[in-house]
């Protein structure tokens, strides 16, 4: 490849990930409860999907997905443990901008592998697994997502500052909030959230409604395999009574409010040290999250709280028409990587399997942008974890949610109507009236799975 190219218009890309965020987490999404201030104000100037997904909905492996806009089918990293290849990093959006003239940082979960420092990243404050989400910071106990803030600053500064400020910077930013802490027990705080007065009395004095699925009646209908699986397990942990279930919500609303409020921070910093005007914000997270919906915690299953994320794109070049718009079109995770590149005038490489945001972000006509979109999730836990994690495919379009679960026998089948039953709680996947659908619906799969999940050299379209 030829040395960097970097244009003096050539914008600054900001990428907040969250982990285990669900679509309807935020002010501007309609949620009355949660306290975000900020990203609902960058909604009133961005735009803001309404229907993003991800392809997978597991931390590592969707992870994956966004750095090398591909199905995990394709990168193949369906575990924990598995590192990039140098070659795979050098073709994410990361590696590319930073081949490209890009002063690159990553702050946070990076999540793919347990590498101790990557060479796409100029300034890397990243953390392999889960971490913690208290530290000792200068004899001080500090939450994690405030720390993170101050990385970010820190990071802004070194670009203002230092002669690579003449240089375009992507700073890519993996909060742990609001996911789980993993390693706690059924008698502690699943949700550590900042102990600041700030924080700490959001959501005092009443309840958190629950969601209308989040009852035995719901639970009852699904299949035995997603009854005993670790998802019930999880729920059994976190919403296992009135008070651990209001305990688990004000803890997961608490860690929003706490991103929300070190977003702020950050948009700010670039505001004081005048590169906002020049700097794209993109806000999004890894998957969902399951909050007692149909007696489950977790995700991976392929129900809207688990695969559906908020999506908000902040461009200040954009004109004034499309400040505060809404996007019904379907926009998914990785779509990612091909826009922060197209940004960069840098071409996507063909094994890139999404599609760059552009023209929906300009509000262009698009004649053949997607109807629908398949979902999968192949990951498989390793025996000593004693998970039971169903494997699973979908299609998802406006209307239609058409599911297979693939390791039973005969695969087992749902279809919900999402335009009549939002919440899916009526498969009617056996009703003789929706047999034709459940038939196209096959074909459809079929179709998807040998586009999607096919190498580079088999299926070159992206």
């Amino acid at each position: 490849m030829s040395g960097p190219t970097v244009s003096a218009q050539q914008p600054n890309i900001l990428f907040l990930l969250t982990d285990d965020q669900r679509w309807d987490s935020l002010g501007c999404y309609g949620n009355s409860i949660v306290h975000t201030p900020n990203l609902d104000e960058l909604s009133r100037r961005s735009v803001t999907f309404d229907a993003a997904f991800v392809t997978t909905a597991i931390c590592a492996t969707n992870r994956a997905c966004i750095l090398t806009g591909q199905y995990a089918s394709r990168h193949g990293m369906w575990d924990f443990d598995r590192d990039m290849t140098s070659e795979q990093l050098a073709h994410t959006y990361a590696g590319l901008l930073h081949q490209n003239g890009y002063r690159t940082g990553f702050i946070g979960k990076y999540g793919v592998g347990n590498p101790p420092g990557l060479p796409v990243f100029d300034f890397d404050k990243g953390f392999p697994g889960q971490g913690n989400f208290f530290l000792e910071v200068d004899g001080q106990r500090r939450h994690l997502t405030s720390v993170m803030a101050d990385q970010a600053e820190e990071f802004i500064d070194s670009c203002t500052i230092e002669a690579t400020g003449k240089s375009p910077f992507c700073l890519s930013i993996s909060f742990k909030a609001p996911h789980v802490q993993d390693s706690a027990s059924v008698k502690s705080d699943q949700f550590p959230f900042d102990p600041r007065p700030e924080i700490a009395n959001l959501y005092t004095g009443f309840d958190i409604p629950l969601a209308p699925t989040a009852s035995n009646t719901y639970f009852e209908r699904l299949p035995d395999f997603l009854q005993n699986s670790e998802s019930r397990s999880r729920w059994a942990v976190r919403y296992w009574g009135p008070a651990r279930t209001q305990e688990s919500l004000k803890g997961y609303y608490r860690l929003i409010s706490g991103v929300d409020l070190a977003i702020g921070r950050i948009l700010q910093k670039l505001e004081n040290t005048g590169v906002a005007e020049n700097t794209i914000v993109v806000f999004t997270s890894d998957h969902g999250q399951f909050l007692g919906e149909y007696g489950l915690a977790g995700k991976w299953f392929p129900y809207e709280p688990s695969i559906r994320v908020p999506l908000i794109i902040y461009d200040p070049r954009l004109p004034s028409a499309r400040r505060g718009v809404r996007s019904s079109e379907i926009a998914l995770s990785i779509d990612l990587a091909p826009t922060m590149l197209a940004w960069a005038g840098i071409e996507a490489p063909s094994a890139m399997q999404g599609r760059s945001l552009l023209p929906l972000l300009s509000d262009e006509s698009i004649d053949n942008w997607r109807d629908d979109y398949f979902y999968e999730h192949h990951f498989q836990p390793p025996a000593a974890w004693n998970m039971i994690l169903p494997r699973s495919e979908a299609v998802r379009s406006k209307k239609w949610k058409y599911i297979q679960y693939i390791d039973s026998e005969p695969v087992v089948e749902q279809l919900f109507d999402l335009e009549s039953d939002y919440l899916e709680t009526h498969d009617l996947s056996s009703s003789p009236s929706h047999q034709a659908v459940v038939v196209q619906m096959r074909e459809r799969i079929a179709t998807l799975r040998r586009e999607f999940q096919s190498l580079p050299d088999e299926n070159s379209s992206r």
